[in-house]
């Protein structure tokens, strides 16, 4: 499951374009070791005239996110927290000067670092770092200095390894298990129903599920409508008119109002209407 690069693609991102025109994002492979168990690290740095909200529809993944932002004449806020799975659309509000340095763990590759808990204890809840990571280095609330000092990306890498390999990963088969079968549900159109994940796991439904909220944090068929949701909005974004009937078969729903619904819900505007200009309320 090790990546030879990070993702280069923009699913999850609200209007990526327009996000990409006021920061600086990048994203970086962390230490080999560490790969297995992690998408990528991401990094933004941003400098504004005047506020902007960024808006995300999150992957399945937990992210540990250090943050400092606000003017060094008005005052700097630094923090570090845990992010679990985010179940509705993130809004962030982007202000002044700031930086952000996030780890993106694969779905399931999370719990290998903080065996007390069931991923579950942290979906839908962003909590202080020194609430899963008692032992934290660093100043209230703790974060590492090393992570967000550095103006070169080289060393906020080499502190986010530092930061992690010091805190595992403890070996977990069941979260190797729950990460080869998100991977199936996110690279195979065919799987559409959480049944069909059980049938290729081995596992009876009620296991199934019992592992993903223990590993991921949220149940099989969330993790794949998640997915779809992504797919659906990239499509969305990109020229021309899809036809929503065709793609809401290809995705797996029922029917398009299933899929309107779903992508209403979360992204706050129809689909089609966010094809026109991707924006949301």
């Amino acid at each position: 499951m090790s990546a030879s690069a990070p993702r280069r693609d923009t699913r999850g991102i609200v209007d990526p374009a327009d996000l990409l025109s006021r920061v600086r994002f990048r994203r970086h492979l962390p230490a080999p070791e560490l790969r297995p168990y992690l998408e990528h690290y991401w990094l933004i740095d941003w400098d504004l005239p005047e506020p902007y909200a960024s808006h995300v529809v999150p992957h399945p993944s937990v992210n540990v996110v250090f943050q400092r932002h606000g003017s060094p004449t008005a005052g700097e806020n630094v923090s570090a927290e845990v992010a679990g799975v985010g179940l509705g659309l993130f809004t962030h509000e982007l202000a002044e000067t700031g930086r952000v340095c996030g780890v993106q763990f694969r779905p399931g590759g999370f719990r290998p670092f903080a065996p007390a808990w069931p991923v579950s204890a942290w979906t839908g809840r962003r909590v202080p770092l020194t609430e899963v990571f008692p032992d934290a280095p660093g100043t209230d609330p703790g974060v590492p200095a090393a992570v967000l000092s550095p103006d070169g990306d080289h060393a906020r890498v080499a502190a986010l390894d530092a930061f992690l390999l010091a805190r595992g990963p403890a070996p977990d088969p069941a979260a190797d298990h729950a990460m080869e079968l998100v991977e199936l549900a996110r690279s195979d159109r065919a799987v559409r129903r959480a049944s069909q994940l059980a049938a290729v796991s081995g596992l009876s439904a009620r296991s199934l599920q019992r592992l993903f909220a223990t590993r991921v944090g949220v149940g099989p068929k969330w993790v794949i409508l998640r997915y779809r949701l992504h797919e659906a909005l990239e499509r969305a974004g990109t020229p021309g008119a899809p036809d929503w009937a065709a793609l809401a078969a290809e995705l797996g729903y029922s029917d398009q109002a299933h899929l309107v619904r779903d992508f209403t819900a979360t992204i706050g505007v129809p689909p089609t209407a966010y094809a026109r200009g991707p924006s949301v309320p």
